[in-house]
């Protein structure tokens, strides 16, 4: 085989990822949630950055965008997409080599006005802060850029610094509920949330065929993330620790955690491991978006507080499809989904501590809060006077609200709300 020699032959070979021709990549199941957040931001230099977990669809909506830009009247030769999860492009070691792509596909082009440039898993090419910050920068040709990542530290340090106020950050999660329903076509109803609180909501689950299949894809998912996302970035050298703690915290979702007693725990199987370590896995774990943390948060005094923390599932498919044998209740499923839920609304979301009371969540955006506790169902008074107590304690009049799986909804109790939880997250 005759090796490629030249920018212009690898040019050729990325053709068929673009939208140059009359053939329309696969665009997938329209995540317009996303798509129309983003298009909003259009017309401007700030770089639009797509974050979160590796295969919940940020290549797919970028695609999206693409097409959504196409429809709106945007030539297509004006737009060039790159995606480093592909080895065709793996000719693109830096930004040099980006850089002389984009020169290469300018010249075959011969593009006139602005260039829309989308680079997917940006975080795989060294150096890449460096051409983002000097495309955005500009001022001669005229770039609108959009970049995805695995990893929520690829925004820190020095492209924070360099690009400061000039970009915009989208997490892209797992089909929601909504999504859910949308791409199987079901009614919204309690039936509909239990399958998809079994299921999960990472998009290829519903492409396959069976349960083994499934389990098996699932485990490829996770194990694609801690090799190329935490192990290599991380120089991890313990990675059955890492998996073992993925572990613990997947099977103790939804419970307040110390790290402190992370150590314990594996200190009394007699694991030796230090406090330093199983902080940094945890980090990574996050920085992955396998997990994420929810703080404590100080009603009263209106503070995070340090120490014990909740940590939820990126997506319900770990639990159960992996770590399926262990002890884990309804309530704690629910609690998880309601907690991303509130997340892909756009809130920050802690636990909320006031007094000796403990709300579960306590969302907040812009000037909005909402109280949510979450409880599995309202068998009785006592259950009722528990979930309902915390809420009656806050003295804000902030919206509160109860969530279950009862099939009545239930009326309000000195103006605090119940919620069956598919009405709440459709």
């Amino acid at each position: 085989m005759q090796k490629i020699s030249s920018m212009e032959e690898y040019f050729n070979n990325i053709k068929k990822y673009n939208f140059w021709n009359e053939a329309t990549p696969d665009l997938g199941f329209l995540r317009t949630d996303y798509t129309q957040k983003i298009i909003s931001y259009l017309s401007n230099r700030l770089v639009k950055v797509l974050i979160g977990q590796r295969r919940t669809g940020k290549s797919f909506i970028l695609r999206q965008l693409i097409n959504c830009l196409i429809d709106k009247g945007v030539q297509k030769n004006n737009i060039l997409y790159v995606n480093k999860e592909y080895t065709d492009f793996d000719f693109i070691k830096n930004y040099t080599d980006l850089d002389n792509l984009i020169k290469c596909y300018k010249t075959q082009f011969q593009v006139s006005g602005k260039i829309y440039l989308f680079i997917d898993e940006i975080q795989n090419i060294e150096g890449w802060e460096h051409l983002i910050n000097s495309y955005s920068q500009d001022f001669v040709e005229e770039y609108e850029i959009f970049i995805s990542g695995s990893n929520s530290k690829m925004l820190s340090g020095e492209l924070a610094t360099l690009l400061s106020g000039r970009y915009v950050e989208f997490e892209i999660f797992p089909f929601s509920y909504r999504e859910f329903l949308g791409i199987l076509k079901k009614e919204s109803n309690k039936d509909s949330f239990i399958a998809y609180m079994e299921t999960g909501g990472l998009p290829e689950l519903f492409h396959l065929p069976n349960e083994d299949v499934r389990r098996n894809y699932v485990s490829g998912i996770k194990d694609t993330v801690f090799l190329r996302d935490i192990i290599q970035r991380n120089k991890v050298k313990y990675p059955n620790l890492l998996e073992d703690i993925f572990v613990y915290l997947v099977n103790n979702a939804s419970n307040l955690i110390s790290i402190s007693n992370v150590v314990k725990y594996f200190k009394g199987l007699g694991r030796k491991t230090t406090y330093d370590t199983v902080a940094a896995y945890m980090g990574y774990l996050e920085d992955a978006f396998l997990l994420h943390k929810s703080e404590r948060y100080d009603i009263r005094g209106k503070e995070t507080l340090s120490g014990n923390a909740k940590y939820y599932i990126n997506d319900l498919a770990y639990k159960n499809y992996l770590y399926p044998g262990f002890g884990y209740g309804v309530g704690y499923k629910m609690e998880n989904l309601v907690y991303l839920h509130l997340k892909r609304s756009g809130y920050k979301v802690y636990t909320g501590i006031f007094k000796d009371k403990e709300v579960d969540f306590v969302a907040q955006k812009d000037n909005e809060i909402l109280y949510v506790q979450v409880c599995y169902l309202m068998v009785d008074e006592q259950t009722a006077e528990r979930e309902y107590s915390p809420l009656e304690a806050v003295p804000d009049n902030y919206e509160k609200v109860v969530i279950t799986l009862d099939d009545l909804q239930f009326s309000q109790k000195n103006g605090i709300k119940h919620q069956q939880i598919w009405r709440f997250m459709e």
